[in-house]
């Protein structure tokens, strides 16, 4: 089986021989150190054998001085094999071409369709997804994943509620829902307004409904504050209550912070590394160096690859390594301080509705406890204290 091998790998040649003493022709050959194999005789003076290609100049001194005459009637082998692909290295190099074009054509962006979307709106999407980089001509493996795509544009175009991103071959397709103007229903249900925590009336805007309640009065939590009955004893009726009743509430607040902290911050460098993947073998395509940052965040985006309208299971991997670096921040006691009033601000700021507003504050604790800064602080809010409230029978 060895023999085999090398003997492919050197090339080997079929020789037919021919006249008297063919014998001694092989003899000569093998004290001259030309190695012979498959020796068949096919009459008195006719014999074929195997020689390496490399004895054949070696071959030729023999016959000379043998008085038998060779013929090369085969050959086979890797020399062989790579003088015939270098011949026909035209109709492969074609073949290669055509698939590789084939191949990258299948993974391109060639349509881009929005629906739902007004003229406007559809223009600022195309606008949009070109600084994404998704338009025809781009690869489908060098951009951001569908979801990343459509949190993209829901967080740039406020006009849009939501829009559905789906790759299907070749084409993105964006389905787009926009913000409409809410409208009230003409037909709201008869209701009292009552109060959804304990308050003190500090103004009120009555649409529809019987006040029940005036400004500085103090109210507790479901007290009705606008009644939807409405007329003198005998002639009343239930209308729908409608308003925003206004009113000081109290919320408490903690915050805890550190006087000393390290954290890590992006430094916007970067590189990136590019893979093939298959299954869990990663091949890499570009980016051969190693990561310069000490500290660094990873990010990883996969896209499976395509040829024609088949999906293969192969996927471009695309890893983005981001450089971060260690800050420590250090605090004191007042600057914490400070800082953690800002934080129970913030806070309480985005649980609270827009027409709300902070009318005060005032720090019931503050102590310095195990490296930390622990502040409790009272605030004074005046918001919409009304909610609607349905009336039954029997009111």
């Amino acid at each position: 089986m060895k023999n085999k091998w090398l003997n492919f790998l050197s090339g080997s040649v079929k020789v037919k021989v021919q006249g008297r003493g063919v014998e001694r022709f092989i003899n000569a050959c093998l004290r001259n150190g030309i190695f012979v194999w498959n020796v068949k005789k096919h009459g008195e003076d006719v014999a074929t054998f195997f020689i390496l290609l490399k004895d054949v100049s070696r071959m030729r001194v023999v016959v000379r001085k043998s008085g038998c005459k060779i013929f090369f009637i085969g050959k086979s082998g890797l020399p062989f094999l790579v003088r015939k692909t270098v011949a026909n290295s035209g109709f492969f190099i074609g073949i290669c071409l055509f698939l590789t074009v084939v191949f990258l054509l299948s993974n391109m962006v060639w349509n881009v369709r929005i629906q739902g979307a007004k003229p406007e709106t559809e223009y600022r999407i195309l606008k949009e997804l070109k600084q994404m980089g998704v338009e025809k001509g781009a690869f489908q493996f060098l951009l951001d994943p569908p979801e990343t795509i459509q949190k993209k544009l829901t967080d740039r175009i406020e006009t849009i509620t939501w829009v559905g991103v789906e790759l299907k071959g070749t084409a993105f397709y964006f389905q787009v829902v926009e913000k409409k103007q809410p409208k009230e229903s003409e037909a709201v249900n008869v209701r009292h307004l009552v109060a959804k925590k304990k308050a003190v009336i500090t103004d009120m805007f009555v649409e529809e409904g019987q006040p029940l309640v005036s400004v500085h009065d103090h109210v507790t939590k479901g007290q009705i504050l606008v009644s939807g009955i409405i007329g003198k004893e005998g002639q009343t009726k239930f209308v729908p209550a409608r308003g925003k009743i206004f009113g000081e509430t109290w919320y408490k607040s903690t915050v805890i912070l550190p006087l000393d902290a390290i954290f890590y911050v992006l430094t916007g460098k970067y590189m990136e590394k590019h893979y093939i993947k298959i299954k869990s073998l990663s091949i890499p395509v570009w980016g051969f160096q190693k990561v310069p940052f000490a500290h660094y965040e990873t990010e990883r985006r996969k896209q499976a690859l395509r040829f024609w309208k088949w999906e293969l299971p192969l996927f471009y991997e695309r890893v983005i390594y981001r450089e971060t670096e260690e800050v420590k921040r250090s605090y004191s006691w007042n600057e914490a301080f400070q800082k953690a009033k800002e934080i129970g601000k913030e806070e309480l700021e985005a649980k609270l509705e827009e027409d709300a507003s902070i009318k005060g504050e005032k720090v019931l604790h503050a102590a310095k406890e195990n490296g930390k800064v622990r502040v409790e602080i009272y605030y004074e809010v005046v918001e919409n204290i009304a909610i609607p409230q349905p009336i039954v029978q029997g009111d």
